[in-house]
């Protein structure tokens, strides 16, 4: 369809409310599966739509939900209030995410349409007392829904009008099958479904049985990654994993890559070796860590859009544990234990103006680049994803190219032009802080980020009230020193030789008792899978307000 020819949102037929939130969102026109799908689902229609990460399917589905849960209650009889709407996702802070956005655009109709997540941190007893107020939709994952279900909290059966299943290509990779096929028995037989997908795989094939009926299928002819005018893909061959560590000390340190930017690795322990390894440098990141609570990422997330700090360190959901189908995940490479099922990153997390996009570990499979490639060159911003190879990952490095030159035909992982001898005076910079961290330090500074969550914990506090030694002893911040910052490393060229003291016997054993008190109170919260690792200090976060998002290759 041409441009002139295309449908905006005020040739729809929508409520005005709607089309007032729009124009506040700052959106002019719809996106392709927004003009698409929209028209489709406000005449009643079941759809099954792929559209790549970040082209508007939140949106897509949010728009004929409300669309048609208003239009009901101004022309239909008047009936009890009841939960109209049910949306799945296969993380919290997808469902988050989906809230907030479902939200933003009820902004002038929200006193009509009211939105709850049941994936929120809130405990359970919260969450069932605002499933008493019988909100119009309810967002959540498979699991979390279905317990409400069993306790009867949520009833669905004699009113659920329209249900959407998010990112449903991932559901299954979740763990979520059974969930999923037991939370169908608890609907009515007749109901409006949209099932929106990045891929269209075995998993969304078997839902679409399960879920849809005769539904009008939209597969979009455009690429899962946007063009190269807005996105530029390049790859680095680097000979070592030293050279890894070198480039990307460089690329910061030198401002070559500048705004904000994500640091993809594989698993948990990779992102806090790198995160430790920066911090020699004064380079501040922050690791996304799923071993935390949900409040704790997305104050992450939330901190990272505001700007207070440029770089974010984060895993895939696949590769941290692996999820199988019809499986939770169990430990990921390297006995990386697994932490929240539900805590993914890399599909649909919403990570604003992210201008870099950087795979210091090569993805896993071809289909998690692009998700990877997905958080950044989003909303018509532009974007750069540079990933980091070694010699042994060229045949899988062939693979990538070959998905996405398969949609686009022609080259498009561009050689990334850097001449690596030119960087070479700084490798023994980056030896020595590579040798600082140690496994010790990483198992340390995971266990820093818990005992914070320790100390402000509201599920704690009456345990401190009764038990202050053992607040005391958290709150003891001694001096550890496995992977001491030199504030020297942080200035080009200069470099001052520093030793590392060896810890005291004394200060040993406040280490170890602090250890003790530390693990009885991990248990107490259900974290027992850290208890081998011990206190670390970590300096603090730089605050990194107001930097601009841009990029430079």
């Amino acid at each position: 369809m041409e441009d002139s020819e295309a449908l905006g949102f005020e040739h729809m037929g929508l409520d005005p409310r709607l089309l007032q939130a729009v124009t506040d969102m700052g959106w002019s026109r719809p996106t392709l599966i927004q003009e698409k799908a929209i028209p489709l689902a406000l005449e009643g229609k079941d759809l099954l739509a792929r559209a790549r990460t970040g082209s508007g399917k939140t949106a897509a589905y949010a728009i004929p939900m409300l669309q048609l849960l208003l239009h009901r209650k101004a022309t239909g009889p008047v009936v009890e209030q009841a939960v109209r709407g049910l949306v799945l996702v296969p993380t919290k802070e997808l469902a988050r995410q989906a809230q907030s956005m479902i939200q933003q655009l009820a902004t002038y109709c929200a006193r009509d349409v009211r939105v709850a997540n049941v994936s929120a941190a809130e405990d359970s007893a919260s969450q069932r007392a605002v499933l008493m107020e019988k909100p119009d939709v309810v967002v959540g994952t498979p699991s979390r829904v279905l317990s409400h279900l069993q306790q009867d909290s949520l009833k669905l059966r004699d009113s659920l009008e329209l249900l959407v299943v998010d990112e449903a290509d991932l559901l299954f990779s979740f763990g979520f099958e059974e969930e999923l096929k037991s939370l169908l028995c608890h609907l009515p037989r007749i109901y409006q479904a949209f099932l929106m997908s990045a891929t269209f795989n075995e998993d969304v094939q078997a839902l679409k049985e399960l879920v849809l009926h005769n539904p009008v299928t939209l597969k979009l002819q455009e690429s899962q990654l946007p063009g190269p005018d807005q996105l530029q893909q390049f790859q680095v061959v680097c000979e070592t994993e030293e050279d890894k560590f070198l480039l990307l000390y460089a690329l910061l340190k030198l401002s070559l890559i500048r705004g904000k930017s994500l640091l993809f690795v594989n698993t948990l322990e990779r992102s806090y070796r790198l995160r430790l390894f920066l911090e020699q440098f004064s380079i501040p990141t922050c690791v996304l860590n799923g071993e935390l609570p949900l409040r704790s990422r997305c104050h992450i997330i939330s901190q990272f859009n505001q700007g207070f700090y440029d770089c974010v360190i984060a895993t895939d959901a696949e590769v941290l544990g692996a999820p199988v189908k019809g499986k939770r995940r169990g430990r990921g490479p390297k006995g990386d234990k697994a932490s929240d099922p539900e805590a993914g990153v890399a599909r649909g997390i919403d990570f604003h103006h992210v201008s870099a996009v950087l795979n210091f570990d090569l993805p896993p499979t071809p289909e998690a680049y692009i998700h990877r490639a997905g958080r950044t060159a989003r909303a018509n911003n532009p974007g750069i994803v540079l990933t980091f190879v070694l010699p042994t990952e060229q045949s899988h490095l062939g693979k990538i190219e070959e998905l996405l030159s398969g949609e686009n035909r022609g080259p498009i992982l561009l050689p990334y032009q850097f001449r690596m001898e030119e960087i070479e005076g700084f490798r023994y910079r980056c030896r020595d802080a590579m040798r600082s961290v140690t496994k010790q330090a990483i198992r340390e500074a995971r266990l820093k980020e818990i005992k914070e969550e320790l100390l402000h914990s509201e599920k704690l506090k009456t345990y401190f009230e009764d038990n202050p030694r053992d607040l005391q002893l958290l709150r003891h911040d001694l001096p550890l020193h496995p992977a001491v910052v030199k504030p020297h490393l942080g200035h080009v060229p200069d470099y001052l030789e520093s030793e590392v003291p060896e810890p005291t016997a004394q200060l040993q054993a406040q280490r170890k008792e602090i250890q003790t008190h530390s693990q009885a109170l991990l248990r107490l919260l259900g974290l027992s899978g850290a208890e081998h690792i011990v206190e670390h200090r970590l300096p603090p976060f730089m605050d990194r307000r107001g930097s601009r998002a841009y990029c430079t290759a």
